[in-house]
Protein backbone atom coordinates (compact mmCIF):
# COMPACT_ATOMS: atom_id res chain seq x y z
CA UNK A 1 0.00 0.00 0.00
CA UNK A 2 1.47 3.34 -1.10
CA UNK A 3 1.25 6.30 1.25
CA UNK A 4 0.91 9.67 -0.43
CA UNK A 5 2.61 12.60 1.28
CA UNK A 6 0.69 15.81 0.80
CA UNK A 7 2.58 19.07 1.03
CA UNK A 8 0.83 21.68 3.13
CA UNK A 9 0.03 24.78 1.08
CA UNK A 10 1.55 28.09 2.10
CA UNK A 11 -0.88 30.05 4.31
CA UNK A 12 -2.62 32.79 2.35
CA UNK A 13 -1.32 35.53 4.62
CA UNK A 14 2.25 34.50 3.78
CA UNK A 15 1.53 34.91 0.08
CA UNK A 16 0.32 38.47 0.66
CA UNK A 17 3.29 39.11 2.92
CA UNK A 18 5.66 37.94 0.15
CA UNK A 19 3.91 40.34 -2.21
CA UNK A 20 5.20 43.27 -0.13
CA UNK A 21 8.90 42.36 -0.62
CA UNK A 22 9.40 42.35 3.16
CA UNK A 23 13.22 42.34 3.16
CA UNK A 24 13.45 45.25 0.73
CA UNK A 25 10.80 47.25 2.57
CA UNK A 26 12.48 46.50 5.91
CA UNK A 27 15.71 48.08 4.67
CA UNK A 28 13.82 51.11 3.36
CA UNK A 29 12.07 51.46 6.71
CA UNK A 30 15.42 51.39 8.53
CA UNK A 31 16.59 54.39 6.49
CA UNK A 32 13.25 56.14 7.09
CA UNK A 33 13.53 55.57 10.86
CA UNK A 34 17.08 56.92 10.87
CA UNK A 35 15.87 60.01 9.05
CA UNK A 36 13.15 60.36 11.67
CA UNK A 37 15.65 60.02 14.50
CA UNK A 38 18.18 62.45 13.01
CA UNK A 39 15.61 65.16 12.35
CA UNK A 40 15.73 67.90 15.01
CA UNK A 41 12.28 68.04 16.62
CA UNK A 42 10.51 68.14 19.95
CA UNK A 43 9.30 64.80 21.29
CA UNK A 44 5.95 63.94 19.72
CA UNK A 45 3.14 61.70 21.01
CA UNK A 46 3.79 57.99 20.57
CA UNK A 47 0.75 57.77 18.31
CA UNK A 48 2.37 60.15 15.85
CA UNK A 49 5.43 57.91 15.47
CA UNK A 50 3.27 54.78 15.17
CA UNK A 51 1.12 56.42 12.50
CA UNK A 52 4.24 57.44 10.60
CA UNK A 53 5.63 53.90 10.69
CA UNK A 54 2.32 52.33 9.61
CA UNK A 55 1.72 54.90 6.87
CA UNK A 56 5.22 54.72 5.42
CA UNK A 57 5.32 50.92 5.54
CA UNK A 58 1.92 50.62 3.86
CA UNK A 59 2.98 52.97 1.06
CA UNK A 60 6.21 51.09 0.39
CA UNK A 61 4.46 47.71 0.57
CA UNK A 62 1.80 48.90 -1.88
CA UNK A 63 4.46 49.99 -4.39
CA UNK A 64 6.24 46.63 -4.00
CA UNK A 65 2.99 44.76 -4.66
CA UNK A 66 2.28 46.76 -7.81
CA UNK A 67 5.86 46.16 -8.92
CA UNK A 68 5.28 42.40 -8.76
CA UNK A 69 1.99 42.72 -10.63
CA UNK A 70 3.65 44.65 -13.47
CA UNK A 71 6.71 42.35 -13.57
CA UNK A 72 4.93 38.98 -13.70
CA UNK A 73 6.36 38.05 -17.11
CA UNK A 74 9.90 39.05 -16.15
CA UNK A 75 9.67 37.37 -12.75
CA UNK A 76 8.73 34.09 -14.44
CA UNK A 77 12.03 34.18 -16.37
CA UNK A 78 14.38 35.35 -13.61
CA UNK A 79 15.53 32.52 -11.33
CA UNK A 80 15.54 34.65 -8.18
CA UNK A 81 11.90 35.70 -8.66
CA UNK A 82 10.25 32.54 -9.96
CA UNK A 83 8.91 31.68 -6.52
CA UNK A 84 6.88 34.87 -6.17
CA UNK A 85 3.13 34.44 -5.53
CA UNK A 86 1.88 35.82 -8.86
CA UNK A 87 4.33 33.69 -10.84
CA UNK A 88 3.34 30.56 -8.90
CA UNK A 89 -0.34 31.36 -9.30
CA UNK A 90 -0.99 31.29 -5.56
CA UNK A 91 -2.44 34.79 -5.87
CA UNK A 92 -4.33 36.30 -8.78
CA UNK A 93 -3.46 39.60 -10.41
CA UNK A 94 -6.79 41.04 -9.27
CA UNK A 95 -6.09 40.04 -5.67
CA UNK A 96 -2.64 41.63 -5.81
CA UNK A 97 -3.98 44.90 -7.20
CA UNK A 98 -6.78 45.00 -4.65
CA UNK A 99 -4.29 44.39 -1.86
CA UNK A 100 -2.03 47.15 -3.20
CA UNK A 101 -4.98 49.54 -3.40
CA UNK A 102 -5.95 48.85 0.22
CA UNK A 103 -2.37 49.43 1.37
CA UNK A 104 -2.16 52.67 -0.62
CA UNK A 105 -5.41 53.90 0.92
CA UNK A 106 -4.19 53.02 4.43
CA UNK A 107 -0.95 54.87 3.76
CA UNK A 108 -2.52 58.04 2.42
CA UNK A 109 -5.27 58.24 5.04
CA UNK A 110 -2.94 57.51 7.95
CA UNK A 111 -0.24 59.94 6.86
CA UNK A 112 -2.66 62.73 5.95
CA UNK A 113 -4.80 62.56 9.09
CA UNK A 114 -2.31 61.58 11.78
CA UNK A 115 1.12 62.64 10.48
CA UNK A 116 1.10 65.52 7.99
CA UNK A 117 0.06 66.15 4.36
CA UNK A 118 3.64 66.75 3.19
CA UNK A 119 4.68 63.23 4.17
CA UNK A 120 1.59 61.82 2.46
CA UNK A 121 2.39 63.67 -0.77
CA UNK A 122 6.06 62.66 -0.73
CA UNK A 123 5.10 59.03 -0.10
CA UNK A 124 2.64 59.14 -2.99
CA UNK A 125 5.37 60.54 -5.26
CA UNK A 126 7.68 57.73 -4.20
CA UNK A 127 4.99 55.12 -4.89
CA UNK A 128 4.27 56.49 -8.36
CA UNK A 129 7.98 56.85 -9.08
CA UNK A 130 8.80 53.24 -8.20
CA UNK A 131 5.68 51.32 -9.18
CA UNK A 132 4.82 53.46 -12.18
CA UNK A 133 7.67 55.39 -13.74
CA UNK A 134 10.50 52.99 -12.91
CA UNK A 135 8.78 49.60 -13.09
CA UNK A 136 6.43 50.33 -15.96
CA UNK A 137 8.66 52.49 -18.14
CA UNK A 138 12.29 53.11 -17.19
CA UNK A 139 13.14 49.48 -16.41
CA UNK A 140 12.22 48.49 -19.94
CA UNK A 141 13.36 51.63 -21.77
CA UNK A 142 16.96 52.51 -20.86
CA UNK A 143 20.13 51.03 -19.32
CA UNK A 144 20.10 54.09 -17.07
CA UNK A 145 16.91 52.76 -15.46
CA UNK A 146 18.57 52.25 -12.07
CA UNK A 147 20.26 55.65 -12.08
CA UNK A 148 17.13 57.62 -12.95
CA UNK A 149 14.65 55.43 -11.13
CA UNK A 150 16.85 55.20 -8.04
CA UNK A 151 15.47 58.47 -6.72
CA UNK A 152 12.18 56.90 -5.66
CA UNK A 153 14.01 54.25 -3.64
CA UNK A 154 16.22 56.91 -2.07
CA UNK A 155 13.33 58.92 -0.60
CA UNK A 156 12.66 57.06 2.70
CA UNK A 157 15.07 59.15 4.87
CA UNK A 158 13.32 62.29 3.60
CA UNK A 159 9.94 60.73 4.38
CA UNK A 160 11.01 59.95 7.93
CA UNK A 161 12.42 63.45 8.36
CA UNK A 162 9.25 65.08 7.02
CA UNK A 163 7.06 62.85 9.20
CA UNK A 164 8.40 64.40 12.41
CA UNK A 165 9.22 67.94 11.24
CA UNK A 166 6.58 68.65 8.59
CA UNK A 167 9.26 70.04 6.29
CA UNK A 168 12.10 69.12 3.97
CA UNK A 169 15.66 69.94 4.95
CA UNK A 170 18.97 70.07 3.08
CA UNK A 171 20.25 67.54 5.61
CA UNK A 172 17.43 65.16 4.71
CA UNK A 173 18.15 65.58 1.01
CA UNK A 174 21.79 64.71 1.71
CA UNK A 175 20.63 61.36 3.09
CA UNK A 176 18.61 60.90 -0.10
CA UNK A 177 21.72 61.70 -2.16
CA UNK A 178 23.72 59.03 -0.33
CA UNK A 179 21.19 56.30 -1.19
CA UNK A 180 20.81 57.68 -4.72
CA UNK A 181 24.56 57.31 -5.36
CA UNK A 182 24.65 53.91 -3.59
CA UNK A 183 21.91 52.39 -5.76
CA UNK A 184 23.78 51.96 -9.10
CA UNK A 185 26.81 50.03 -7.77
CA UNK A 186 24.49 47.99 -5.55
CA UNK A 187 22.18 46.95 -8.36
CA UNK A 188 24.70 46.76 -11.20
CA UNK A 189 26.69 44.19 -9.22
CA UNK A 190 23.56 42.02 -9.10
CA UNK A 191 22.87 42.73 -12.78
CA UNK A 192 26.34 41.43 -13.71
CA UNK A 193 25.56 38.16 -11.95
CA UNK A 194 22.10 37.95 -13.57
CA UNK A 195 23.13 39.32 -16.96
CA UNK A 196 21.95 36.32 -19.01
CA UNK A 197 18.57 36.30 -17.29
CA UNK A 198 18.04 40.01 -17.93
CA UNK A 199 18.99 39.49 -21.56
CA UNK A 200 16.51 36.63 -21.87
CA UNK A 201 13.79 38.77 -20.28
CA UNK A 202 14.54 41.65 -22.67
CA UNK A 203 15.46 44.09 -19.92
CA UNK A 204 18.15 46.59 -21.03
CA UNK A 205 20.30 46.44 -17.92
CA UNK A 206 23.74 48.01 -18.34
CA UNK A 207 25.72 44.71 -18.49
CA UNK A 208 23.37 43.55 -21.26
CA UNK A 209 23.53 46.69 -23.40
CA UNK A 210 27.09 47.92 -22.73
CA UNK A 211 28.94 44.85 -21.52
CA UNK A 212 30.27 43.58 -18.22
CA UNK A 213 33.61 45.42 -18.39
CA UNK A 214 32.06 48.90 -18.57
CA UNK A 215 29.61 47.97 -15.82
CA UNK A 216 32.45 46.85 -13.56
CA UNK A 217 34.27 50.13 -14.23
CA UNK A 218 31.18 52.13 -13.33
CA UNK A 219 30.59 50.12 -10.16
CA UNK A 220 34.10 51.12 -9.07
CA UNK A 221 33.69 54.80 -10.01
CA UNK A 222 30.38 55.01 -8.18
CA UNK A 223 31.85 53.52 -5.00
CA UNK A 224 34.57 56.21 -5.10
CA UNK A 225 31.91 58.89 -5.61
CA UNK A 226 29.88 57.36 -2.79
CA UNK A 227 32.87 57.55 -0.45
CA UNK A 228 33.16 61.29 -1.17
CA UNK A 229 29.43 61.91 -0.75
CA UNK A 230 29.29 60.08 2.57
CA UNK A 231 31.92 62.40 4.06
CA UNK A 232 29.61 65.37 3.54
CA UNK A 233 27.45 64.85 6.68
CA UNK A 234 30.62 65.27 8.75
CA UNK A 235 31.90 68.24 6.74
CA UNK A 236 28.69 70.23 7.18
CA UNK A 237 28.40 69.44 10.89
CA UNK A 238 25.44 67.12 10.52
CA UNK A 239 27.36 64.24 12.15
CA UNK A 240 30.48 63.83 14.27
CA UNK A 241 33.60 61.67 14.50
CA UNK A 242 31.82 58.40 15.23
CA UNK A 243 30.03 58.65 11.91
CA UNK A 244 33.19 59.74 10.11
CA UNK A 245 35.11 56.69 11.30
CA UNK A 246 32.25 54.34 10.42
CA UNK A 247 31.68 55.90 7.00
CA UNK A 248 35.40 55.76 6.21
CA UNK A 249 35.79 52.11 7.19
CA UNK A 250 32.73 51.00 5.26
CA UNK A 251 33.77 53.08 2.23
CA UNK A 252 37.20 51.43 2.12
CA UNK A 253 35.67 47.96 2.39
CA UNK A 254 33.10 48.68 -0.33
CA UNK A 255 35.77 50.10 -2.65
CA UNK A 256 37.89 47.00 -2.02
CA UNK A 257 35.05 44.73 -3.14
CA UNK A 258 34.37 46.90 -6.18
CA UNK A 259 38.09 46.94 -7.09
CA UNK A 260 38.30 43.14 -6.91
CA UNK A 261 35.19 42.97 -9.10
CA UNK A 262 36.75 45.36 -11.60
CA UNK A 263 40.20 43.80 -11.80
CA UNK A 264 39.46 40.08 -11.59
CA UNK A 265 37.09 37.46 -12.93
CA UNK A 266 36.81 35.76 -9.56
CA UNK A 267 33.78 33.50 -9.51
CA UNK A 268 30.96 34.86 -7.38
CA UNK A 269 32.58 38.28 -6.88
CA UNK A 270 29.62 40.13 -8.34
CA UNK A 271 27.33 38.62 -5.71
CA UNK A 272 29.90 39.29 -2.99
CA UNK A 273 29.96 42.92 -4.03
CA UNK A 274 26.16 43.01 -4.11
CA UNK A 275 25.92 41.37 -0.70
CA UNK A 276 28.41 43.75 0.86
CA UNK A 277 26.55 46.74 -0.58
CA UNK A 278 23.62 45.78 1.66
CA UNK A 279 25.90 45.53 4.68
CA UNK A 280 27.42 48.85 3.70
CA UNK A 281 24.15 50.76 3.62
CA UNK A 282 22.92 49.33 6.91
CA UNK A 283 26.30 49.97 8.52
CA UNK A 284 26.43 53.52 7.27
CA UNK A 285 22.99 54.36 8.63
CA UNK A 286 23.76 52.62 11.91
CA UNK A 287 26.85 54.85 12.15
CA UNK A 288 24.62 57.88 11.66
CA UNK A 289 22.32 56.58 14.37
CA UNK A 290 25.10 55.84 16.86
CA UNK A 291 26.73 59.20 16.24
CA UNK A 292 23.45 61.03 16.88
CA UNK A 293 22.74 58.96 20.01
CA UNK A 294 26.21 59.73 21.38
CA UNK A 295 25.68 63.43 20.74
CA UNK A 296 22.31 63.45 22.54
CA UNK A 297 23.75 61.60 25.53
CA UNK A 298 26.73 63.93 25.80
CA UNK A 299 24.87 67.26 25.73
Amino acid sequence: MTTLTQTNPTPLWREYWALTKPKVVAMLMVTALVGMFLAPHSLLPVGHYLAAVVGLWAGMASAASINQWVDQRIDAIMARTQGRPLVQGSLSGAAALSFAAVLAAISMITLTLWVNPLTAWLTAIGMVGYAGIYTRYLKRATPQNIVIGGLSGALPPLLGWAAVTGEMSAHAWLLVLIIFVWTPPHFWALAIHRRDEYAKAGIPMLPVTHGVKLTKDLVWYYTVLLALVTIMPYLIGMSGPIYLVGASVFAVLFMKEAWILRRTDREGQAMRTFGFSLVYLLGLFMALLLDRAWYLLSV
